[in-house]
């Protein structure tokens, strides 16, 4: 018999009711989605952009599963794969290859996940917004934190991770 890890993120629920005030994803306003809105701000640092394509963009997470959790987002707001553009599809998936080089580079992990979720019921907190996570993975990563105290501990900080993985990007 195989043993069953649990990647547990009880946190998430909270975390959207927070934002949204109850635990409905994060939908677009009038300046755009979220990440639009991020692109717009014209202050990197502040939006947490490690990289900017001509279509798409690479973000640190701001609630990342690890340090160095990066998110691949289109510079538009596309819901789907489907609605990518060749060239959109093109820059996104370069962009994701190089992210999973920076993290491996700038934090010599042992594994990493690469993942979308679509729509709000493939587990989207932002369904309106495709984005590809790119999260840096150790052996034995996980703690007693989350499950005890329902608290991630972060080893760095996101300015630190953010610094770190633009050194480290390809």
């Amino acid at each position: 018999m195989t043993r069953l890890d649990i990647l547990w993120a009880g946190w998430r629920s909270d975390y959207l009711t927070t934002l949204t005030g109850d635990a409905t994803p994060i939908r677009p306003d009038a300046a755009g989605s979220l990440f639009e809105r991020l692109l717009a701000l014209g202050d990197d640092d502040e939006a947490l952009v490690v990289t900017r394509g001509t279509a798409c963009s690479v973000v640190l997470n701001a609630y990342p599963y690890a340090s160095g959790h990066l998110m691949v987002v289109p510079n538009r707001a596309v819901e789907d794969l489907g609605a990518l553009t060749d060239d959109e599809h093109a820059e996104l998936w370069r962009l994701v290859r190089d992210g999973v080089a920076a993290v491996r580079s700038a934090y010599g992990c042992g594994g990493v996940n690469v993942g979308a979720n679509i729509g709000a019921a493939g587990g989207a907190g932002i369904p309106d917004h495709l984005h590809v996570h790119v999260v840096p993975r150790w052996e034995g990563d996980t703690n007693f934190m989350t499950t005890v105290a329902g608290v991630r501990v972060m080893p760095e900080a996101l300015d630190a991770s953010l610094q770190r993985v633009r050194a480290a990007w390809p």
